[in-house]
């Protein structure tokens, strides 16, 4: 019994079990500097056999493009997060009923238009719609709020102007389509979504004795780490399509006006990435039109795998079946038109 560490049994002779620790090595010291070296070794070699390659133009090119779109968009994005936390942590669901005209179809547009003064993220504004749907409030207004607030909200808006300078058509193209997308999807559900409301799943309680405060900061640091994770996963995907698909197809692709647009809606959809970095990608996609890059920027915030999956877990799989096809539906049909008048 000479490896026991920690914890002497015998120093406990009545504890009528060996303690979990007894019978077990203590991490050996040594073995650290060991790993250390190792990595530090790995890394050396590393940088010697590809520092020749990593200065190709095409790789050049490509480190150039991520880390532009990463550090244009993290400003907004932590904004954005904070903003988005601080509505979700600090606004009561009592403010929406008040706020909100009693007739449905008048309360609505209101919902919609709510995001320009209580700006929330694609994830928080599910779980804000959950509340409202919870408290009482139509399922078609806190829809309209639901998908009108991550993409119409101040912070997305500059972020667009910044991604986009000189052109303000772009921005008001944004602001437009999606409000539009919003309202006539509230409204689309009023009338198809009956009978009843979606199946909402409660959140659990917060824990006893949390404050707002730690709650907010909870928030932040969940909402920034889920949403930056995409961040990178949209600038690796932009600019590995700006540096290994030839220019030549890309251009073949934007003279083929509604394909180019499936393609972006599509790729909005695939790479999920937050409303506030989604600008600043698809500003990067110079060899696809206008339109298409509207499309892209309505859709994103409304209809992406991580959006869908959580939809799906809150207000159950038959509500995402009908509710993600109509949005995406109407996002590409209303970008499409808007952008032709527009842009």
């Amino acid at each position: 019994m000479s490896d026991r560490t920690a914890l002497d049994w015998t120093a406990e002779p009545d504890s009528p079990v060996p303690p979990p620790t007894w019978g077990r090595r203590a991490p050996e010291a040594h073995v650290l500097p060991w790993v250390f070296a190792a990595l530090a070794g790995f890394l050396l070699i590393g940088n010697l056999l590809l520092s020749p390659h990593l200065t190709a133009p095409a790789v050049t090119t490509w480190s150039t493009i991520f880390v532009t779109i990463c550090v244009q968009a993290i400003p907004f994005l932590v904004l954005g997060v904070m903003l988005s936390a601080a509505v979700t942590t600090f606004v009561p669901p009592s403010f929406f009923e008040r706020a909100l005209p009693r007739r449905p179809y008048a309360a609505v547009p209101v919902a919609g238009a709510a995001g320009l003064v209580l700006p929330v993220r694609e994830c928080a504004s599910v779980r804000v719609a959950a509340r409202l749907m919870a408290h009482g409030v139509t399922p078609s207004d806190a829809l309209a709020f639901l998908l009108a607030s991550p993409a119409t909200n101040p912070v997305v808006l500059v972020a667009t102007a910044v991604a986009f300078p000189g052109e303000p058509l772009m921005v008001l193209a944004r602001f437009g389509a999606s409000l539009v997308v919003a309202v006539l999807a509230g409204w689309a559900w009023q009338l198809l979504g009956r009978p009843g409301p979606p199946r909402v799943t409660t959140a659990p309680p917060a824990p006893e004795g949390a404050t707002r405060r730690a709650a907010f900061l909870a928030a932040v640091r969940h909402d920034f780490l889920h949403a930056g994770g995409f961040l990178v996963i949209g600038g690796l995907a932009a600019a590995t399509l700006n540096v290994v698909v030839p220019r030549s197809w890309t251009t073949s692709l934007g003279e083929v006006p509604w394909l180019s647009v499936l393609v972006l809606a599509l790729l909005a959809v695939v790479l999920s990435v937050c409303s506030e970095a989604g600008a600043f990608v698809a500003a990067s996609l110079t060899t696809f039109s206008p339109t298409a890059k509207l499309v892209f920027l309505v859709v994103g915030p409304m209809v992406d795998l991580k959006l869908i999956a959580l939809q799906a877990g809150t207000f159950g799989r038959a509500f995402a079946a009908r509710f993600v096809p109509l949005t995406l539906t109407l996002a590409i049909v209303v970008g499409v038109l808007v952008g032709r008048v527009l842009l």
